[in-house]
């Protein structure tokens, strides 16, 4: 059985199944393992004073401990309020458009997606071998990023989950532009010109990844300490090179120099917290950990948006700002676009837009009769409809269904 133990808690003797810090280059040699003596409880609490999953299966148990279903459910709970504070504003558009016009939306999401990863490549390639910025190039990748946020509700945030090994540190830049540029629009209180600014440090958050050599920056296992200690000065290497060009604004260096700062002082490189990292800094990291967790890395599986966002949640006020989490959580909706979703009716269906009025109404496209054990004809439905008398009583793992959700999106049905 599988449960959720608080990190002081631990005890020699314990399975630790999961250290419970995915975004983390950390030096355990593995995820999983028996705790044989006090200085691995030690080490784990040097990374992570919060919750760590234990195996009792395969080591001592905890017996006051919830089981990790008793937690993820009390956290979806959590996220279940969230998604029913009232809007104060609409949360998007897409009440009219039709099936068509939606796929349309992808087939341009995904050909701003392509550019961008192919330009960024190009702008890192640059900057690891001390080329400066072409900021004009990098000003019109980012340009056609906040414009396809501001049109299109979640869906290139979405596109952006999709993301190949080898090319992870170009597709995690792009990401995380435009989950920035997703999280400030949503916020509220951004101007064009600050969004693509904001856009611009997202795109360049990492560049200082492009000093770290090779062998740490690609290396298929664990890092040691001492590369672990090489790869967090990518954070200065970035704010060295980015200096040097005299042509970012505040915000741009300001995301690059916070994102792996915490709100509880845990983070690097400085170890600062709560207002002493700048709003855009704390923001910054959000993002940086959401995508990280939902993307496939040498070191951990792809976790899906929705138990993401348990995640993020739960670390609310502890490694992040909990006001900003909640802000986050609206902002990408607790069933982001891409999602996969079991309806009241046995239905499976795939979140295409974010609702207008509540994010627990979106438009699905149903595709899967549980009931039956068949596929469906595709078919949209706007659970905000009058008429419509299904709703969304969870979320499901693709995986275990056969399903590839972006088989289904981006393809006229």
């Amino acid at each position: 059985m599988i449960k959720k133990v608080k990190s002081a808690d631990l005890k020699v003797g314990m399975f630790v199944h999961d250290i419970n810090v995915p975004w983390l280059e950390h030096s355990f040699a593995r995820n999983r393992f028996l705790i044989r003596n006090e200085k691995e409880i030690e080490k784990i609490l040097a990374i992570n004073k919060l919750d760590v999953l234990i195996d009792t299966s395969r080591g001592a148990d905890a017996t006051d401990a919830p089981t990790l279903q008793e937690s993820e459910i009390a956290l979806m709970g959590k996220l279940l309020d969230i998604a029913s504070e009232p809007a104060e504003e609409p949360l998007g558009n897409n009440g009219e458009q039709s099936t068509h016009q939606m796929d349309f939306l992808w087939q341009e999401s995904s050909h701003v997606r392509k550019e961008a990863i192919e330009v960024v490549g190009n702008i890192l390639a640059d900057a690891r071998i001390g080329k400066q910025i072409d900021a004009k190039q990098a000003g019109a990748v980012v340009s056609s990023i906040t414009d396809s946020v501001l049109s299109n509700d979640g869906t290139l945030v979405s596109l952006c989950r999709l993301k190949q090994r080898d090319k992870y540190t170009f597709q995690h830049s792009v990401s995380i532009s435009a989950l920035l540029v997703t999280f400030c629009h949503a916020m509220g209180g951004f101007s064009k010109d600050d969004l693509h600014d904001i856009g611009l440090g997202g795109l360049f958050h990492d560049i200082g990844k492009m000093k770290i050599p090779d062998e740490i920056l690609n290396k298929p296992g664990s890092l040691t300490d001492h590369e672990y200690s090489i790869m967090m000065t990518h954070v200065q290497e970035g704010i060295s090179y980015l200096g040097e060009s005299r042509i970012l604004s505040q915000p741009v260096m300001k995301i690059v120099a916070e994102h792996h700062e915490r709100f509880d002082g845990t983070g690097y490189p400085r170890g600062i917290a709560r207002n002493a990292i700048s709003l855009l800094g704390q923001m910054a990291s959000i993002v940086d950990v959401y995508d990280a967790i939902t993307s496939v890395r040498v070191y951990h599986s792809a976790i899906e948006p929705v138990t993401a966002l348990q995640r993020i949640y739960e670390w609310g006020g502890k490694h992040f700002d909990e006001t900003l989490v909640h802000s986050f959580i609206k902002g990408v909706g607790i069933y982001p676009v891409g999602s996969l979703v079991h309806m009241d009716s046995g239905r499976l269906a795939i979140v295409v837009r974010q609702g207008v009025e509540s994010l627990l109404k979106p438009i699905v496209r149903v595709v899967f009769d549980t009931k039956a054990m068949q596929k469906l004809s595709p078919r949209d439905i706007n659970l905000a409809a009058p008429s419509c008398q299904d709703h969304i009583s969870g979320y499901e793992i693709p995986e275990n269904w056969g399903i590839d959700p972006f088989f289904y999106l981006g393809h006229a049905v």
